[in-house]
């Protein structure tokens, strides 16, 4: 009996997922994922200097080193990459489903970010540093729209992709319906919107919160600014124009959370 297209289509998918592999390079992003036990890493190139750095790590981690000169570092990464000397092959992590992050355990206020085709891995890589920073649960992006894990999304996140759990799902409309259904407030930043986050949010930050951003320029999608529950905007000390979407969403965070006093 022949199978159907979407189940065939499915397996190619999972046997794809399960080849994929992603080389990190740069002594932080190796060094944190070295010493991450949840990440199965399988082949590290060094240099004899890189090496001496990561020494510990390496050791940590158990696995074997392939100590190269700094001449005939050849491993499949852009050239122009600062890579420090440091380079490993390693699968992506698997962070699990959108509600195992979205309801954990804590007295912290719940906090996602949720990402709208914000595509450039720099700036996922920063939104990932500051979400750690700011005790975010996750964030959130699109399997087809968003950045998926790179090298240059894990330098730029300095460690952060090791510990910051960034869940990629299929559709963001049904995610923050999700959401919404498990008791957050989803709110859009929309540099239009009539209300700033802290008039929303007024008696209201220790509710679970998640917090949508677009890409620049476009920011959020029609779609998405109907779904949300309010449009909110970062309330600005001028008409300068916008912050960077990394940028804004550290701003967001802050300005989300309760105040201490």
């Amino acid at each position: 009996m022949k199978k159907p297209k979407w189940v065939v289509e499915k397996e190619q998918q999972k046997r794809k997922a399960a080849a994929e592999t992603l080389w990190l390079f740069g002594l932080h992003a190796v060094r944190d994922a070295l010493m991450n036990p949840a990440r199965e890493k399988l082949r590290l190139v060094v240099t004899k200097n890189a090496h001496d750095k990561l020494s510990e790590a390496i050791e940590a981690s158990g696995i074997t080193p392939e100590v190269v000169d700094p001449r005939k570092f050849s491993v499949p990464i852009d050239p122009q990459s600062v890579h420090q000397g440091a380079a490993l092959e390693v699968k992506p992590l698997n962070w699990g489903t959108l509600a195992e992050r979205a309801i954990t355990g804590g007295d912290r206020p719940l906090r996602l970010i949720l990402l709208d085709r914000v595509t450039d891995p720099h700036n996922v890589g920063a939104i990932l540093r500051s979400a750690e920073v700011f005790g975010a649960q996750a964030v959130i992006g699109t399997r087809h729209h968003s950045a998926p894990e790179t090298g240059a999304l894990a330098k730029t996140a300095s460690g952060a992709l090791e510990r910051q759990p960034y869940v990629r799902l299929r559709n963001l409309a049904d995610a923050i319906a999700e959401l919404q259904q498990m008791g957050y407030l989803v709110l859009g930043l929309d540099g239009e919107a009539d209300q700033t986050i802290e008039e929303v949010l007024d008696g209201r930050t220790d509710a679970p919160v998640a917090l949508v951003l677009g890409a620049e320029g476009p920011g959020l999608r029609q779609k998405t600014k109907e779904t949300v529950d309010a449009l909110v905007r970062i309330d600005f000390a001028g008409g300068f124009g916008s912050l960077n979407v990394s940028n804004a969403a550290a701003v967001a965070l802050y300005a989300s959370l309760p105040r201490k006093g």
